[in-house]
């Protein structure tokens, strides 16, 4: 069985000496926050147990409330105890990190990527990705920095092995988005044979003009094509049938009579505008900021796409159910 699968509350919780524990290899950098310590000192009741590798007696999760322990005096403290390599042990750290108490910054989450990437290399970016709380994208950037892009094979989040996405499976990817622009990342990835965030970055790469593949310096044809549009075209950007459609969906009693089916529908009616009225919006972004809202543009799509990526999954596993 995978350690880094195991139901760490499924673990049972024993009382364990404090001067047998060690916190020297937490992912958490900055060490205990003062704060958070001050909040669980005044919080009633007894403090969930903490998560201990079993082998090392380090720390893997529960850094603030072993200072807890030790402020009060308490020589002993409740814990659940787990079995694993140091690099499986790790994992576990930041899966626990990310999910509960007070979560791990931005850059520890970043280093512990980079720390899977090496101990885990046959791991896809999606489950490290899952395991660190970060995109998968910014995983695949990690990745080609630390020079770790040569696997021939990785295990996705599933537990499944597949063939990492090579320089050939992003041409072939390349050419399919050519030549039929509406397909889905999906419909791509399952023809090529990568997955769909692969086939998300080769879209990206296209569209900027750059090479499908990481390592390629030749840039693209500049000539308009549907993926780069010489001129703004949002004409396309709502078509009638899809507005009459948002129009049913607001008065579905499943979106409007609860808080998320509220604010999905207020995001969907947000980017439901018509050609005019982005292009009006084009018109009023400060030259000097064309850049910056260029990125935040691109990354919002990424997540839309992700979002997207998920509800398709959803879909595809109810209908197989």
């Amino acid at each position: 069985m995978d350690p880094t699968r195991v139901d760490i509350f499924a673990l049972p919780a024993v009382e364990i000496e404090l001067s047998r524990l060690s916190s020297a290899s937490s992912p958490r950098t900055s060490g205990e926050d003062p704060e958070h310590v001050e909040t669980l000192l005044s919080a009633e009741g007894e403090l969930p147990p903490i998560l201990v590798h079993r082998p090392t007696m380090q720390v893997l999760d529960g850094l603030h409330r072993l200072k807890v322990a030790r402020v009060r005096g308490d020589t002993k403290i409740l814990a659940r105890l787990v079995d694993a390599t140091e690099s499986d042990a790790f994992v576990l750290a930041v899966e626990a990190n990310i999910r509960h108490g007070l979560p791990l910054s931005l850059a520890d989450r970043k280093r512990a990527a980079v720390q899977i990437i090496g101990t885990h290399p046959q791991w896809s970016d999606r489950r490290v990705a899952s395991a660190t709380g970060i995109s998968a994208g910014t995983v695949a950037d990690l990745r080609r920095r630390a020079g770790e892009d040569g696997t021939e094979a990785r295990i996705g989040r599933d537990g499944r092995v597949r063939p990492s996405d090579g320089s050939e499976r992003r041409r072939l990817a390349a050419e399919l988005i050519r030549s039929d622009p509406g397909l889905s990342l999906r419909q791509v990835a399952k023809q090529v044979g990568i997955s769909p965030e692969t086939v998300r970055d080769v879209r990206g790469r296209l569209e900027r003009g750059e090479s499908p593949t990481p390592d390629g310096t030749r840039r693209l044809p500049a000539k308009p094509h549907p993926l780069r549009l010489s001129e703004p075209d949002f004409g396309r950007a709502v078509d009638q049938d899809r507005l009459a459609l948002l129009e049913r969906l607001k008065s579905d009693p499943a979106l409007r009579l609860n808080e998320v089916g509220r604010i999905l529908l207020r995001m969907l009616t947000m980017h439901s505008m018509d050609g005019q009225e982005w292009e009006r919006i084009l018109q009023g972004v400060p030259p000097h900021l064309h850049g910056v809202i260029a990125g935040f543009a691109r990354d919002h799509a990424r997540v839309w796409a992700e979002f997207a990526d998920h509800l398709e999954s959803r879909a595809t596993e109810l209908a197989a159910g």
